[in-house]
């Protein structure tokens, strides 16, 4: 009997860590398994001093499609209280603060759709570079959530409160130039270019002032994220609350049968 694939692989190119998000055929959606890996990897890249740099790419067609909801549906069904609180602190602020503390630059490559907790995942890194092919969306108010994974803590020091707000309410897609355009991307590649393209980007970051780079980050990070603990709690508070109220449970449903969601404010 074969093993599983793991969701999550560990490419090295040099001083280069690439970490593959490689659960393609849910478009790379986190469960617990991927969320667990994914956090590991880069404990494990940030504790190797070897490695210079890492880029945490997807398998596919997507980067992250976010929360795998097929988790929480059963739970829901069986009218299960849900604390999405306990999940955030298990699981996503784990691996939101190992990418922030990680003393070497981080890239997110974004090379398809990127929502949810996937947009979270790719707006705590240091620098998101996007495929032309890619598609960004804050898809929480789509199922009666709030924003997770540092996501409201994140956007708004990217792109201005204004448009975080835009983006979260309207929940619609944005493409990788209006991404760029807004700042919430950096460098747009066209698609079939796009992984030799950012490869070579970062092999330019793995190739400079290693510690110049990690006292930058640290001096950034106490520049504007001093209250992040204090935000993470808040956050899962937050979405400890939505996860037991019906619009969430209606919301979950209606993505799983790929209907509009009909909210009713409870």
């Amino acid at each position: 009997m074969s093993e599983p694939r793991p969701p999550v692989r560990v490419e090295r190119d040099g001083a280069l860590a690439v970490v593959v998000l490689d659960r393609p055929d849910v478009l790379n959606a986190f469960d617990e398994a991927m969320t667990s890996a994914l956090t590991a990897a880069v404990r494990d890249a940030a504790a190797d001093a070897s490695v210079r740099a890492v880029v945490i790419t997807g398998a596919g067609r997507a980067f992250s499609a976010g929360q795998d909801l097929r988790d929480r549906a059963a739970s829901i069904e069986r009218g299960a209280e849900l604390h999405l609180g306990d999940e955030l602190r298990r699981r996503y602020h784990p691996l939101v603060t190992a990418i922030r503390e990680m003393p070497k630059p981080v890239v997110a490559a974004l090379n398809g759709v990127v929502a949810g907790a996937g947009l979270g995942v790719a707006c705590a890194c240091d620098i998101r570079v996007a495929s032309s092919a890619a598609v960004l969306r804050a898809a929480w108010a789509r199922v009666g959530l709030v924003p997770d994974a540092g996501s409201a803590f994140f956007l708004p020091r990217i792109v201005g409160w204004g448009r975080a707000l835009h983006l979260i309410l309207a929940g619609e897609p944005v493409s990788a130039d209006e991404a760029l355009g807004i700042g919430l991307v950096t460098r747009v590649w066209p698609d079939d270019a796009f992984a030799a393209s950012w490869r070579a980007f970062a092999r330019q970051l793995a190739a400079g002032a290693t510690e110049a780079i990690a006292l930058t980050k640290r001096g950034l990070n106490a520049a504007w994220d001093r209250d992040l603990a204090a935000f993470l709690e808040i956050e899962a508070e937050l979405q400890d609350r939505a996860g037991r109220t019906a619009d969430y449970a209606e919301g979950v449903r209606a993505f799983l049968a790929k209907r509009p969601a009909r909210f009713d404010g409870r």
